[in-house]
């Protein structure tokens, strides 16, 4: 008996006989807008890190980003 090791997207339990095939531009999509985020979201702690480096204070930064600088800290002070 052979074990396989499911993948995190769970499409390897679909079976051909119950799921026909269809067109996956939704499922593309939404990944192609998921790597985005990430690289968004990547720029954006690059960006608090330069700011921090160049003396910025967290209430700056906090006002940059729309927030206190209470959240701005939790959120990215583990980066700098």
């Amino acid at each position: 008996m052979t074990t396989r090791t499911k993948d995190a997207t769970g499409l390897d339990a679909l079976r051909p006989a119950t799921h026909p095939a269809r067109d996956a531009a939704g499922f593309r999509a939404i990944r192609a807008a998921m790597r985005q985020v990430e690289d968004a979201d990547h720029m954006l702690r690059d960006a608090v890190r330069t700011a921090r480096a160049a003396g910025d204070s967290w209430t700056v930064i906090g006002t940059a980003l729309g927030t206190t600088r209470q959240a701005a800290f939790q959120r990215f002070s583990q980066d700098c």
